[in-house]
């Protein structure tokens, strides 16, 4: 190496800089100030020209000598490298982020130089103080359009999730949506959520077929791996979702028990067994049934059910002998109980989006695990138990929590995931043996769960409702009760379709009534806890006391 000084005007410039993208004039108008004031610093790298020509070209430090050209400078220091030498990219890279940061694409590009060469995604995190997701994060532009990155030089960069899906679509399919969701001079920003939205397709995971390699060559399924996912699980994926369903079909059929049958899934994702079946959830009995089904992510599921016998017709003449008054017909409820399945639905929707999304304090993650194992379709499986399904559930979370040596090891972000994971495994608002009670909807209010509840001015669910609820509906709107009930639904499903509307009945805040029922009826252990305490005391004085308070507890319990 060798230092000499040199007209800056007479340096090319690079051919093939790092920082394609100009600085910021602010950084810019920084750096002419300071070589004003006291000169180049630190000398530019330069180098002799390629093929033996005359001069030199910029290695490093172009924006040092556009600087000092723009403040007059007749000579500045420049030190000539041996091209031999110092061709050391990764050196050029983390000097060139030193002095002004690079944006997302220009690093993309240098990376994708040192990757190609000897330097892996590990090495360069750690030469570049980033994490290895950071840098597989930055290698995901490779997959986006032109028009896409020249916008993300600018700063504009969309969030890991957003970039994923787009990175996996085709170009011409990426081309399609950007001409919708393009900036414009009125709004400089791009919504990367509606552009993911737009580019989103369904995965259909490996982990969950039950079909072979056969099947899935036979129906052309072309297995993707997912680099994000973790080291030790199978993250293959597919988008073709019409082939995976087909393959599960298939397997199906040809794996069908005795006395089995395949049916089809309601809205909610529930199977349509027969009419008048009835769900067998313990020992099933030889006469009983088996459907098999796939439920809303592609996975064949089971049940077992029975049918009723056939039953002989009843007399029905006592029942309406002697009597001439017609029979009163029960008042209708305000939400049927389908209307309430429904509200179960999107409650638990709407709490598992939540738990996945919404911020969590540690503090207050902490306190829903605790609501979460209070629930009451939780069950615990002691170790001398012969069932032991319980813990069955959980493990797969547990093992994310342990290291190689079997002891517990983890980051932070890994024990949130999980937290939050095993919150959504454990908490429902179903209406069915899931449901955690009163506990689910008390997690849901304190995380702002009602947020993500969705618009339920639907025609589906406004016919669940009773005259009285739906008119009840019609309040803090323009919308008048027409004489037919029908005619009202209209009204409201037309005027709820530019906004949002969600039933009282269906917010998590739970009813006050209910709420101190439910905390009179579990405080009944701590005063169980004071009847033991007292009963225990000692002395002839101390067991009247003990016992007229004992009683008293008793009486209050």
């Amino acid at each position: 190496m060798q230092l000499i000084t040199i007209d800056p005007r007479a340096l090319a410039p690079n051919p093939d800089p790092l920082r394609r993208t100009k600085a910021t004039p602010q950084a810019d108008a920084l750096l002419l100030a300071t070589i004003r004031a006291v000169g180049v610093v630190v000398p530019p790298i330069i180098l002799p020209q390629p093929g033996g020509g005359n001069g030199y070209i910029i290695q490093l430090g172009h924006r040092r000598v556009e600087q000092a050209i723009n403040a007059d400078l007749a000579e500045i220091r420049a030190i000539v490298a041996d091209p031999d030498v110092d061709k050391d990219a990764l050196k050029a890279l983390v000097e060139t982020i030193s002095h002004a940061p690079l944006n997302p694409v220009d690093l993309w590009r240098a990376i994708e130089r040192l990757i190609a060469p000897t330097w892996t995604e590990e090495a360069i995190a750690v030469a570049l103080a980033q994490t290895p997701r950071q840098i597989r994060k930055l290698r995901l532009l490779a997959n986006l359009l032109p028009a896409m990155l020249d916008h993300l030089a600018t700063g504009d960069m969309p969030e890991e999730r957003y970039l994923r899906t787009i990175a996996a679509a085709s170009t011409d399919e990426q081309k399609e949506v950007w001409k919708k969701y393009k900036p414009g001079k009125a709004n400089p920003r791009v919504s990367w959520h509606q552009v993911a939205h737009a580019l989103e397709k369904k995965r259909m995971y490996a982990t969950d077929a039950s079909f072979g390699d056969e099947l899935a060559q036979a129906y052309g399924i072309a297995w993707v791996e997912d680099l994000f996912a973790p080291a030790d699980q199978d993250g293959r994926y597919t988008t073709d979702v019409e082939a995976f369903l087909g393959a599960q079909q298939e397997w199906m059929s040809t794996h069908l028990p005795k006395r089995g049958v395949i049916v089809e899934t309601g809205q909610w994702g529930d199977p349509k067994l027969p009419p008048k079946a009835e769900r067998v959830h313990g020992k099933p009995g030889k006469s009983d049934h088996t459907a098999l089904y796939l439920d809303r992510e592609g996975r064949v599921q089971n049940v077992v059910y029975r049918m009723p016998e056939v039953q002989k017709p009843k007399d029905k003449g006592h029942a309406t002998a002697g009597s001439t008054e017609p029979a009163m017909a029960k008042p209708r409820p305000d939400v049927t109980r389908i209307g309430q399945a429904m509200i179960g639905d999107l409650r638990t929707d709407a709490l598992h989006e939540a738990l996945a999304r919404a911020p969590i304090e540690d503090d207050m993650l902490l306190a829903l695990l605790v609501l979460a194992f209070a629930g009451r379709n939780i069950s615990i499986a002691s170790g001398a138990a012969s069932n032991v399904y319980g813990f069955a559930r959980m493990e797969r979370h547990a093992v994310r929590l342990i290291g190689e040596d079997g002891k517990l090891g983890f980051d932070h972000e890994t024990l949130q995931q999980v937290a939050r994971a095993v919150l959504i495994d454990a908490l429902s608002c179903r209406e069915n043996r899931s449901d955690s009670g009163i506990v689910a909807r008390i997690a849901g209010d304190a995380i702002g769960a009602d947020g993500f509840l969705p618009n339920m001015g639907t025609d589906e669910f406004l016919s669940c409702l009773s005259r009285q609820a739906l008119e009840g509906s019609c309040r803090d709107t323009p919308v008048l009760p027409r004489q037919r009930v029908k005619d009202t639904r209209a009204a409201l499903v037309e005027h709820f379709k530019e906004r949002s509307f969600v039933h009282p009945a269906a917010r998590f805040l739970p009813d006050k009534a209910k709420l101190t029922d439910w905390l009179s009826r579990n405080a009944v252990a701590e005063d169980a806890d004071a009847v033991d305490q007292l009963e225990g005391q000692d002395g002839e004085d101390g067991d009247q006391f003990a016992g007229e308070e004992a009683e008293a507890l008793r009486d209050a319990a």
